[in-house]
């Protein structure tokens, strides 16, 4: 309550003083200035995060088609990589390398539309903060 009552009085206190002089005028349009460069840099952030959202989009579905038609255009029977060696580890690595190559393509797959969904959020809430427009995902 003490503290409320010492801000208001600080407050009622302090009396701008305006003055009709050009410099406000200059100094206000300067700041005014500097918050156009900043939305305008904002805006162009936001546009090459859409850029590099969309490029990576397409690498990953282009790199996860090849890497599709690698692992099924082999037999289902022959093991992808071909290891000769007695080293048991070595020798099931062989003998599932179709299987573990599957597993890291979805694993891969699944961790690229993660960050896909998590920078589409993220550009949103930029954006959303930039213009203070609420958009809905999807």
């Amino acid at each position: 309550m003490n503290k409320d009552k010492a801000l208001e009085e600080l407050f009622l206190a302090q009396k701008p003083h305006f003055d009709d002089s050009d410099a406000f005028m200059a100094s206000l349009t300067k700041r005014l200035d500097a918050i156009e460069y900043i939305k305008q840099h904002q805006e162009a952030t936001i546009r090459r995060y859409k850029m590099a959202m969309v490029a990576a989009f397409i690498a990953g579905i282009i790199s996860g088609a090849f890497a599709m038609v690698y692992v099924l255009s082999a037999p289902m029977s022959a093991p992808l990589i071909t290891i000769n060696s007695q080293i048991a580890i070595l020798q099931w690595l062989s003998e599932n390398s179709r299987f573990i190559t599957v597993a890291v393509i979805s694993l891969l797959m699944t961790f690229g539309i993660t960050a896909l969904i998590s920078n589409i959020q993220e550009i949103k809430s930029m954006r959303y903060s930039l213009h203070g427009e609420r958009t809905t995902f999807g």
